[in-house]
């Protein structure tokens, strides 16, 4: 009798393969079984946030940072009194200028009864092991059926996640919460270099306060408006698009790149919105003055560009404009560059009603 079950048991897993484990009291199930919110475009990896072999053209490291999971979560509902997860990473060092949860770890939040997210736990990466790893990300819970994001790290490339729950509690796939596709092009920002966690990233907050589904395409160093980007940008079916990437072109490519990133999008989406953001001076500008003059260059050649296109009549093409959106108290900065978690606040309180205002202008809110 005993075999018999041993055998049972062993088809069961032989069944189930490898989309659901057993641990302990844990009963692990593959994570890209349930919804993926947050990525621009269907195909390729599914972690990727954008499929980089279907477009050779653009730069190396632009593909390496696309493979990443900035501003992905996965949505599901459970009533587990436990959420722990088992996730696998291309192996990479640590930065060293914002936390390792944020880089490598996972944020949850969970979706209460009058419709607000609220922050529930965080899934520390492993310090020494930098592939493997494995934490309980929240306990001890109600154990009724609630609706959960679980973020993916902001900095490096995904392999594999499972996502844990109680033995006897039910785990499916939810709904994607968010409406409609605001995709956001920008820097390291907008990447969410500097923040506490991967939930706290710009697009993945303004998703939350909003309800529209902003997509992160932030790219630490490496949003500087080449030409295959905006090729590959007008191909995505969104309902409009936020250019927020003055800080990583020079003056000079600025100049040179803007008008066709701008007129690529406007042809793909005639009536889509096209906002461009006048990115906050960094901090550093205010003690370097070498960095200063390079970012009132990028200033200029950006807030230019912008008004010239509107006043050569560019449909729907928009522009917002810095006015210290990260605050004058010099405290908003995790290292003279990037916003730390008070800076993303800040610009998220500047930014958001013009933003908003914009949208639904446009029939998108």
């Amino acid at each position: 009798m005993k075999t018999k079950l041993l055998l049972l048991m062993a088809a069961l897993l032989m069944t189930c393969g490898a989309q659901q484990t057993v641990a302990g009291d844990l009963r692990y199930i593959a994570a890209d079984t349930l919804t993926l919110v947050g990525k621009a475009m269907p195909g390729g990896c599914h972690w990727h946030r954008v499929d980089t072999a279907k477009y050779a053209a653009l730069p190396q490291k632009v593909k390496n940072l696309f493979r990443t999971p900035a501003g992905l979560a996965v949505c599901f509902t459970t009533d587990s009194k436990t959420i722990a997860a088992r996730w696998e990473l291309k192996k990479k060092k640590y930065n060293d200028n914002f936390s390792p949860i944020a880089q490598k770890g996972l944020d949850l939040y969970r979706l209460n009864e009058d419709g607000t997210w609220q922050w529930t736990g965080v899934g520390r990466p492993s310090m020494t092991n930098l592939k493997e790893n494995k934490a309980v990300v929240a306990q001890n819970m109600p154990g009724k059926p609630t609706t959960y994001l679980l973020y993916l790290p902001l900095y490096t490339e995904l392999v594999s996640l499972q996502i844990g729950v109680d033995s006897a509690a039910t785990l499916q796939a939810a709904p994607d919460p968010f409406r409609h596709k605001v995709v956001i092009y920008g820097s390291s920002i907008l990447h969410g270099v500097g923040c506490s966690r991967p939930g706290v990233a710009f697009a993945s907050q303004m998703s939350r306060r909003t309800g529209i589904n902003f997509i992160n395409l932030g790219l630490s160093g490496r949003g500087k408006m080449e030409g295959s980007v905006a090729d590959m940008l007008a191909q995505i079916d969104a309902d409009a698009f936020v250019l927020d990437c003055m800080p990583n072109p020079t003056g000079d490519e600025i100049n040179e790149r803007a008008e066709y990133m701008v007129r690529t999008i406007r042809e793909a989406h005639p009536k889509a919105p096209i906002i461009m953001i006048e990115s906050y001076r960094w901090e550093n500008n205010y003690t370097d003055s070498v960095a200063r003059a390079a970012g009132d260059d990028r200033a200029n050649a950006f807030v230019s560009q912008a008004l010239r296109l509107i006043q050569a009549g560019v449909p729907y093409l928009y522009l917002i404009r810095d006015n210290n959106a990260i605050g004058d108290d010099h405290e908003g900065s995790a290292d003279g560059i990037h916003p730390n978690d008070l800076g993303f606040a800040r610009i998220i309180a500047a930014y958001e009603p013009e933003l908003i205002r914009i949208l639904r202008e446009n029939g998108i809110e």
